[in-house]
């Protein structure tokens, strides 16, 4: 983050930088998902890719401006250990959940002729938010928590290695392969989400928007990746801080 920077500005970069990630990762499952997409069954690969490259892009073109949370949890984190004003969590926060909505709104517009087509509620809401396999809160919480403090922890040791501290782009396109694998690696669980704004912005889209079969908004597990990657983003945090920071 440059605080030379206005504060107006670098919320704007989080606004654009969270909705370029629902539009290429919540894209990308648009494409998997929804029947008559040129991507139907696609496969899991290909989500993990389109989320990697979701936050790849984004990270550098504002990773030297805003920092490129643009993830709610990671912005907690940063602030609970004393790496980020907390003055600005909330105007970040807000940032990040309206580019969630912006992003995921546009994935509907375009994609609208292939929702109508699919009858199947579930893979209507996996193109909005993450839904357990096992319909289980607790193996959805344990497995974004995980997942959440390999990725701040991992994303802060990149950020600040020796390796790349004089090449910002290096560490941003290494951030794209760490989600990447992340998704890959636990994506069966639930999605993975990671980010509360990833997660519960689409969800409230899904809740309000008429779509066709679009069913339960699952409401019930809606706080699991919401609480989960905080409590991740804290203890991620907390661990490269008191090892390295």
């Amino acid at each position: 983050m440059d605080p030379s920077y206005s504060l107006a500005v670098r919320l704007t970069c989080e606004f654009i930088g969270t909705a370029i990630l629902i539009i290429l990762g919540n894209g990308t499952v648009a494409n998997v998902h929804l029947k008559g997409s040129k991507g139907y069954r696609g496969g899991w690969s290909l989500i993990a890719m389109g989320y990697g490259f979701g936050v790849m892009i984004p990270a550098i073109m504002f990773g030297g401006i805003s920092g490129n949370l643009i993830n709610p949890a990671f912005t907690i984190g940063l602030a609970t250990w004393g790496l980020f004003p907390w003055s600005e969590v909330a105007p970040y926060i807000v940032a990040q959940m309206l580019g969630a909505i912006a992003g995921q709104v546009a994935i509907v517009v375009t994609h609208k002729p292939y929702y109508d087509q699919t009858t199947n509620p579930e893979d209507i809401l996996a193109t909005f938010s993450t839904i357990n396999a096992a319909h289980s809160r607790l193996n959805g919480f344990l497995s974004e928590l995980l997942g959440s403090v390999v990725l701040f922890s991992c994303a802060l040791a990149i950020i600040t290695s020796p390796l790349t501290e004089n090449e910002p782009a290096v560490a941003h396109l290494a951030l794209g392969f760490l989600v990447w694998g992340l998704v890959a690696g636990l994506g069966g669980p639930t999605g993975p989400a990671l980010n509360p704004a990833r997660d519960l912005g689409p969800r409230m889209v899904h809740a309000v928007l008429p779509l066709r079969h679009k069913g339960s908004s699952q409401w019930d597990y809606a706080w699991v990746p919401v609480a989960a990657p905080i409590l991740g983003g804290i203890i991620g945090v907390g661990g490269w801080y008191l090892l390295l920071g």
